[in-house]
């Protein structure tokens, strides 16, 4: 553990510097793009964060590499310099697309591209944790791991929209697969608890955690498209890593519902963002727009046209994530009934949480009816 607690730290140090160094190049070249319609901050700000994170997590990834504890993840080197290339290129099409806007067909094409170099270099899914199921040859794994990177990087994409809302989410969800991998390691290889999606979630955890000071409201700097996709490709590559350590064969009906963890874990924890986004596409195209074009009807507007604040949004959308996180994280431990029983009550918080001002402007009316 405090292998990974230290990588994690210097990842943040590096994060926070090379964050406030991007914000002082951005703002002595005036780098930041107009205000537009559907923005809702007010001052000029750059969105080209993306560049402190990926140097981030390069550096936490080569201070890995520099480490002992990491002498098994780096024996087979390839699939972690996949890794930075699917995310040097992710981040270069995202800083294109945040300075002059590329046509939505390149922007996909960069996106496809990533996420076959990430495949490509050995981050497939090629295994189920289920009655030892194989995905198929490697061209169907190479397709279907394609399709998840890039639908994980759109959905951190879309969800990219206030101060510190991705940064937040992509956040939690990692602790939780920090947490999922260390346990999974600790049972699976008792003398050695170093794995790849280990290593991925504390380098990524260290870069939010020295980016996020500068992102949350008021946000100083905006991750922008290099930085969301960059993290929905880091997110992706953490799970797809985990599933290649799971051996299916030896998958019992008790153990069944820890090991799908790592797959259906993205799903949940991006639901909203992953509904927002197929909302999205459908309200552009019946309008008869490009599904990449932009607009202010995303779930975080509309908690806003709720009465929920800036912070307030991003809060009730971090309460959701931690919501889901946690419950799948307490299959480990608990029996399902259980697990459901907890999740249930929760979620009945949660929608308080969610629905509390338009809960607030009906007892505020009331007060004033009774007072009449």
């Amino acid at each position: 553990m405090r292998a990974y607690l230290l990588v994690a730290l210097i990842t943040a140090v590096v994060s926070y510097l090379a964050t406030w160094g991007v914000r002082f190049l951005a703002k002595k070249y005036d780098i930041h793009p107009a205000i537009r319609e559907r923005d809702v901050h007010k001052n000029p700000t750059p969105r080209i964060g993306g560049i402190a994170l990926f140097i981030s997590i390069v550096a936490g990834i080569v201070t890995a590499g520099s480490f002992g504890w990491f002498e098994s993840v780096f024996q087979n080197p390839g699939p972690i310099w996949a890794i930075v290339g699917a995310g040097g290129l992710i981040m270069v099409i995202g800083l294109l697309d945040d300075l002059i806007e590329l046509d939505w067909t390149a922007k996909m094409g960069g996106q496809m591209a990533a996420a076959w170099i990430l495949a490509s270099g050995g981050v497939q899914i090629v295994s189920l944790p289920i009655g030892g199921l194989t995905v198929g040859s490697f061209g169907v794994s190479l397709a279907i791991t394609v399709f998840v990177v890039v639908l994980v990087m759109n959905a951190v994409n879309f969800i990219d929209g206030l101060d510190g809302l991705a940064a937040g989410v992509v956040g939690i969800g990692t602790l939780t697969f920090f947490v999922y991998t260390y346990l999974l390691a600790q049972q699976a290889s008792p003398t050695n608890y170093f794995s790849t999606a280990g290593m991925l979630s504390a380098v990524v955890l260290g870069a939010i955690a020295g980016f996020l000071p500068h992102n949350f409201s008021p946000a100083k700097i905006f991750m922008g498209d290099s930085g969301a996709m960059l993290l929905g490709l880091m997110m992706a590559a953490s799970a797809i890593a985990v599933t290649g350590s799971i051996d299916p064969a030896t998958v019992t009906s008790s153990d069944l519902l820890p090991a799908l963890i790592p797959l259906v874990l993205p799903v949940f924890i991006l639901l909203l963002p992953l509904l927002d986004l197929l909302l999205a596409v459908v309200r552009r195209l019946r309008r008869g727009k490009s599904p990449f074009a932009a607009d202010s009807e995303h779930l975080h507007h509309q908690l806003q046209g709720l009465g929920h604040s800036h912070r307030g949004a991003v809060l009730v959308f971090y309460h959701w994530t931690t919501l889901v996180s946690v419950s799948m994280l307490l299959f480990f431990w608990l029996e399902p009934a259980i697990v459901i029983i907890v999740f249930g009550a929760w979620m009945i918080l949660a929608l308080i949480h969610t629905y509390s001002p338009a809960f607030k402007r009906v007892t505020k009316s009331r007060r004033k009816v009774e007072s009449r």
